[in-house]
Parts: C-alpha cells; sequence; structure tokens
C-alpha cells in the first residue's frame, strides 16, 4: 500500500496514543539539539549535596539532617531496620511483655501480670478478682496509652482473667452446688 505523502515515522499505528507520539517526537529534538535527559530523582539528590555542601562551608554545625554520610545513631538505625524487615510487631509484643510496668504503672503491674501476646491480645492474669474488676473499667484508657507509646492498632484488645483457684474438688465423686465462692482476694 503506498504511503499516500507520509514516511513511516509519522505514520499512525493505532497502538500508540497521540500523547505517547507527541512526547517522543519531543523527546527526539531534545536530542538533536544535543539536550540530555533529566532525571528527576537524581537532580533532587545532586540538589541536596550542594544544599548541605554549601550549609557545611557557611560554617552551620551540621549539613542537612538525613544526608547520606551522616553518622546516625543506634536507635535509628535498629528501627529502620526492623521497619524494613517487617519486625515492627514482633519489637511491639516484646515491649507490651517487658515494658509492662512502665507502660501500665507499678501499682498495677504488682497486681496484674501480662501472660501472652498473641494477634493483638493481651491475656492479663490478676491476682484477686477485685484487681481483675478494676483492670477491666480501666482497659479503654490502658488500650488508649498503649497506641500512644507503642503505636495504633499494636494492642486492639485486653482480656483479664481472674485468679486461679485452687480445686476444691477431690476423688471420683463429687456433689453438684454451688461450691466456693471467692475467697481469694
Amino acid at each position: 500500500m503506498p504511503s499516500q505523502g507520509f514516511d513511516d515515522e509519522h505514520r499512525m499505528d493505532p497502538e500508540i496514543d497521540a500523547a505517547k507520539a507527541l512526547l517522543n517526537r519531543m523527546r527526539k529534538l531534545a536530542e538533536e539539539r544535543g539536550d540530555a535527559r533529566l532525571d528527576a530523582a537524581r537532580i533532587a539528590k545532586v540538589r541536596q549535596r550542594q544544599a548541605a555542601r554549601n550549609a557545611f562551608a557557611a560554617g552551620k554545625s551540621a549539613p542537612t539532617e538525613g544526608a547520606a554520610r551522616d553518622p546516625r545513631s543506634i536507635g535509628d538505625v535498629v528501627s529502620r531496620m526492623s521497619k524494613a524487615r517487617g519486625w515492627n510487631t514482633q519489637v511491639a509484643v516484646g515491649s507490651v511483655l517487658g515494658r509492662w510496668d512502665e507502660l501500665v504503672g507499678e501499682r498495677i503491674a504488682q497486681h496484674c501480670k501480662p501472660e501472652s501476646f498473641e494477634n493483638s491480645v493481651v491475656i492479663v492474669r490478676c491476682d484477686s478478682t477485685s484487681w481483675a474488676t478494676q483492670l477491666k473499667l480501666m482497659t479503654h484508657q490502658l488500650l488508649k496509652k498503649f497506641d500512644a507509646e507503642l503505636g495504633p492498632g499494636i494492642v486492639t484488645v485486653i482480656r483479664v482473667l481472674g485468679p486461679n483457684a485452687p480445686s476444691w474438688r477431690h476423688g471420683s465423686r463429687s456433689v453438684a452446688g454451688r461450691g466456693p465462692r471467692d475467697t481469694y482476694g
């Protein structure tokens, strides 16, 4: 089929849209003029290095924060590594169990101990039913504190258990009834 005055370069291909064709044409014209193609991310890094050099030369205390060669604290390095590897939830689990006294307060920590932490649920065992009731009433406030200290969504439920009472059933036979009441705190 004859080209009817159009060369192959200007022939419209149904797979290439007009905007892409125009962009390619402009790129080709820029290359012919001798203009180099610029990468925006690379330019931003160059400008950041230049600003850091200028600030350092001007006598300011430190180049821009976050420069690649600046020394970092070990805490920053560990937090960046744990975030990159997806360890944040495991670290939060360890911090809930390890920092329990600090998070809930010394008085509550004397009477209520965490037993386990799975799927954002903390199971807490209290040494008396009165402390278990008190902790159940305080769960909303504790969850707010956990969100502020550890991050939102790390702890979503606090399941409170009462004290472990001894079993009064001895032998193969037992009498049905109410049994002993709570006399353990």
